[in-house]
């Protein structure tokens, strides 16, 4: 590492943790916000996913759901991972999104073999207000998810 790298990589840090010290702490409503996610998430989403999991499992695919609910260092978040027979693993994930409530994304892998090269493309499939989210609007995004994946593979 040259000094001069080095100097800037100090000169950031120190920049950092003068802007962390001055930082406000989180508001309490943050943290419920973020606990009543976590909740909706676990309740909700959650046997949605499980539910499709086995499904998806049952035809022979790979599936797995991940969930981060509990950690300080994250927003909650559950994710679907699906892997077709033929296929890459692509990921659907439903986070906390402090301004919108709960925000669902997707990255959806492309088989190399059919010409595209193995990048994902994710995408965002749309938000919606904590207390709102429901099994059939989870239903909804999570058989867009899958049908962009069996297509891309």
């Amino acid at each position: 590492m040259t000094e001069e790298y080095k100097a800037k990589l100090q000169a950031l840090l120190r920049a950092y943790a003068e802007r962390a010290a001055n930082a406000q702490p989180t508001t309490p409503q943050d943290q419920a916000d973020r606990r009543m996610c976590g909740e909706r998430l676990r309740a909700v989403v959650r046997p949605v996913l499980d539910a499709i999991m086995a499904e998806l499992k049952n035809a022979g695919h790979d599936a797995s759901v991940r969930e981060h609910i509990e950690r300080d260092d994250a927003y909650p978040s559950v994710a679907l991972s699906f892997t077709p027979r033929s296929g890459l693993a692509s990921a659907l994930i439903f986070r906390f999104d402090p301004r919108h409530g709960i925000l669902v994304q997707r990255e959806v892998k492309h088989a190399p073999w059919k010409g595209r090269p193995p990048t994902g493309s994710g995408d965002r499939l749309g938000t919606i207000g904590i207390t709102a989210v429901s099994a059939a609007w989870v239903e909804t995004k999570t058989l867009s998810f899958i049908e962009a994946v069996l297509k891309a593979n």
